[in-house]
């Protein structure tokens, strides 16, 4: 039994492990001063993890010190994804948001040396207090995801980014601090969640410390007069090895945040960080005090330490490979101990320290970048050794295979073997979904269904493929992830993850279709082939009272990759309603309905993933003044094609368009979310955006932070940019001044149009405006004062000038019917034309 045991908790741990490199990227090739790092890494004994709420909470430049200067095995925890911030980068949101923050922590723990966990708590959006949060995420079961964490990482020191004292701060920060804290305890009490001790064993830290700053207090007097009560740790030391400082390996790791506009200058010199202590034993001068993280904490491993001081005193950068029969023989001691945590790492890491000291390269290319299952995928597998030490490929095997291949092929020096290979995929294996998002959750917790993902940042690998070889006689096993490589004419070598597909895809075009009369409209539904000789029929499945046009439609797709528009007519009923289409194609009696998504940025790997293939339908009564709009792209929405959803004109303004003249000709002009912050030519387009409204026009200026503009005055008259907002989606919304315009044409606004909100109401609503505003809505958030800065519009020469921070860029694209409403009355403010669209239905009172 405890054979077994030791079995699950080894292979527990190389899952866990193994899952915390960037999978997708190609194999890496350290040089002989990143090699010499490594093996100074296998003399060290201690971890440390760093536990934050999201994506770019962390400490960057605390990881690069810990994993670089001090050699820990160092970890970040981030309890959310990330998927309810903004994107500055493009339009996704929500978990294409999510997905996109997972790979650039992936990315910056790549620069810094650390390694990603998660657990699966969902970034549901802002959040002003941890009881909030907790209520949401549901608070024990997120605890036992960092229970988990801590199980399996087995840290000796954790370190929290926020205080687990209630501040001013997100909620979710705060949380991540208290469950760091509780998880201290809990996870070395074998009563809390005795279901993982199925998997792991209980662990108990050092200690907690919370790392702080000057930032945490409210004057320098204050923080000096605390900080005797501090520990200090300088993490502005030079790394000669890596060639950088750790606060410049920091600022690539955090640049790496570029959803969220975080790039960063490195810089050099001392660097303090400040770290108070919450639980555990104090530490007095030193982080890791009262920790032994020398070999000496594993009985017997005297001759390991032993031959790897000699390997690291032995070690010749022109010549790394001499190192290899020390650690050869480091190995077999190592192999000769009880099993234990150290030996797994170390193990691992030896075998690292192997390959790369070899130069030897392992490589498996598969022909395309997906495959459906049943399908046969062909390979090319490379492998090299580049040192005199002898080496032979035993034989390789397939994830998939049920038999191993043998060659055993003699790897002569620097002699390439390129071996051809198939690999048949199993009818059954599942398609490449982010195992978070296979199962629909609840807003505050991703569904997993197997206990031993959770955690981990990303899928394993879709294939693999794994090389036995005898090295100096001695077997090793590498596994390395089926990948696709092309070369591009600029960039050059380029990899993306091998990607498990349905045989055919179904994509609804229009994400929402809104309805604002009887008139049917066009969906446009993409049949797209996974593999060749698809032929079948989609068809639109809707609610009693809705119909199509055709009630299906027939496909033929010869080719991979080939598609095929096919256009349905979609009638709505009477009466305002909201329903989900789902579009389904059928081949050979089965049904398939899920769609493909593909999220490509250069910083990133290219991500695929499978959504269902629904929309939403929503028959709404609406009349709009107005035809033609401008819309001025800032950080990324979806907001034009929502405008064209309802009959807009929208053109999307390019710099050449901004000019006196072609403003004129438009009935309102819209800026997207941040632009202030992110369009750097602002301060050319404004005094054209002026001239605009002095002449009649509407200006719809949609949230900005406060920081960061690209000019000081963005209003015509004073306007000061807060960071209040209003976090619960469904809060209270009064109406200042009910007789306004934008309250009564060509929509009468009810307090009906502000049910059904996603998210939340509003964000970085100005706290101070001038007397030329009108303030026309007013909300808050439970226990806070009024916040009626949401919605400001002024009388400007002839024309409008509107500010709102409500979040039209979240309520648009999710089909909200009250927010079209709301958002078609700030058009019409100054409109030239007369209304279109007149519903055959009431107001709704």
């Amino acid at each position: 039994m405890k054979n077994n045991r030791s079995l699950i908790l080894t292979f527990l741990f190389i899952f866990w492990i193994g899952q915390c490199s960037l999978l997708a990227q190609a194999p890496a090739k350290p040089g002989a001063a990143e090699l010499l790092q490594d093996l100074k890494k296998l003399q060290v004994l201690g971890t440390a993890l760093y536990v934050a709420a999201h994506p770019d909470d962390e400490n960057t430049r605390f990881i690069a010190y810990l994993a670089n200067e001090k050699l820990y095995n160092t970890g970040y925890l981030s309890v959310t994804r990330g998927d309810g911030g903004q994107n500055l980068i493009g339009p996704e949101i929500r978990e294409g948001l999510g997905i996109i923050r997972t790979q650039e922590l992936l990315q910056a723990r790549r620069m810094d040396g650390g390694k990603q966990f998660f657990t699966r708590a969902n970034d549901f959006g802002f959040s002003k207090n941890p009881e909030e949060t907790f209520a949401t995420w549901g608070k024990e079961q997120v605890l036992r995801d960092v229970v988990w964490a801590i199980r399996k990482f087995r840290p000796d020191v954790i370190i929290t980014r926020f205080s687990p004292k209630p501040s001013e701060t997100h909620g979710h920060h705060t949380a991540s601090a208290m469950l760091a804290n509780e998880a201290f305890e809990a996870a070395a009490d074998p009563k809390r969640f005795p279901e993982q001790l199925k998997y792991v064993e209980v662990w108990q830290a050092k200690r907690v410390l919370w790392n702080t700053g000057i930032w945490s207090f409210r004057s320098q007097k204050e923080f000096e007069d605390h900080g005797a009560q501090l520990l200090k740790v300088d993490v502005g030391g030079y790394n000669p090895l890596l060639g950088k400082s750790y606060p410049e390996i920091a600022a690539l790791s955090r640049s790496m945040h570029k959803s969220q506009g975080f790039g960063a200058s490195g810089s050099r010199g001392t660097a303090i960080e400040y770290l108070e202590h919450t639980k555990g034993e104090r530490a007095k001068k030193e982080l890791f005090e009262g920790i032994n993280t020398t070999w000496s904490r594993v009985k017997g491993s005297e001759k390991v330490a032993g031959l790897l001081q000699q390997a690291v005193a032995e070690f010749k950068p022109q010549n790394p490979a001499a190192i290899v029969p020390t650690l050869l023989a480091a190995r077999r001691e190592l192999a000769k101990l009880p099993d234990s945590h150290w030996k797994k790492i170390k193990t691992e890491e030896i075998e690292k320290v192997v390959k790369h000291s070899l130069g030897l390269y392992l490589e498996a290319v598969a022909s395309d970048f997906a495959v459906t299952p049943g399908e046969q995928l062909t390979l090319q597998l490379e492998a090299i050794n580049r040192s005199a030490i002898p080496v032979q490929l035993q034989r390789i095997r397939h994830s998939f295979a049920k038999k191993d291949s043998t060659l055993s092929l003699t790897l002569a020096e620097n002699q390439p073997h390129r071996i051809p290979a198939k690999l048949q995929v199993p009818a059954i294996a599942p398609i490449s979904q982010p195992y978070w998002l296979r199962k629909e959750g609840t807003l505050g917790l991703f569904q997993v269904a197997d206990p031993l993902e959770i955690g981990l940042p990303e899928n394993e690998p879709a294939a693999s493929v794994q090389f036995d070889l005898l090295i100096s006689g001695e077997p090793f096993s590498y596994t390395m992830p089926v990948v696709y490589k092309r070369t591009d004419p600029v960039e050059g070598e380029q990899y993306r993850p091998l990607a498990i597909t349905p045989p055919v895809f179904v994509n609804i075009a229009e994400k929402v279709l809104m309805f604002a009369s009887q008139e049917p409209k066009p969906v446009h539904v993409l049949v797209k082939s996974g593999k060749a000789n698809m032929k079948g029929k989609v068809s639109l499945e809707l609610p009693k009272g809705w119909r199509t046009e055709p009630a299906q439609a027939s496909f033929d797709l010869n080719q991979n990759g080939e598609e095929q528009l096919l256009r349905f007519l979609v009638h709505p009923p009477r009466g305002q309603q909201e329903v989900e289409l789902k579009a389904v194609a059928t081949v050979d009696g089965q049904a398939y309905t899920r769609g493909l998504n593909v999220i490509q940025y250069s910083h990133i790997p290219t991500q695929t993933t499978f959504p269902e293939a629904v929309a939403k339908a929503v028959r709404l009564d609406l009349k709009r003044n107005g035809e033609k709009v401008a819309y001025l792209m800032g950080a990324g929405d979806d907001i034009p094609s929502s405008l064209q959803q309802i009959g807009y004109q929208v053109t999307l303004l390019k710099d050449e368009d901004i000019t006196a003249q072609n403003l004129q000709r438009f009935d309102a002009i819209i800026l997207g979310v941040r632009a202030y912050n992110t369009v750097e030519r602002m301060r050319f387009y404004q005094p054209h955006l002026m001239d605009y409204v002095q002449n009649g026009g509407t200006l719809i200026v949609q949230y900005n932070t406060g920081h960061s503009l690209q000019i000081p005055n963005i209003a015509p008259y004073p306007l000061k940019i807060s960071s209040q907002r209003v976090t619960v989606e469904d809060a209270e919304v009064r109406f200042l001044k009910p007789n306004h315009q934008v309250l009564n044409a060509p929509n009468k606004i009810t307090k009906k149009d502000f049910e059904g909100w996603v998210q939340e109401r509003g964000l970085y609503f100005p706290n101070e405006w001038g007397n030329e505003f009108e303030a026309i809505l007013s909300s808050n958030d439970p226990n806070e004062p009024a916040r009626d800065g949401g919605l400001l519009i002024a009388r400007y020469g002839k024309g409008h000038f509107v500010y709102t921070g409500y979040s039209w860029f979240r309520q648009l694209p999710a089909g909200v019917p009250g927010a079209y409403r709301i958002f078609t009355n700030m058009i019409s403010l100054g409109s030239k034309t007369g209304a279109q669209g007149n519903s055959d239905e009431s107001a709704v009172k």
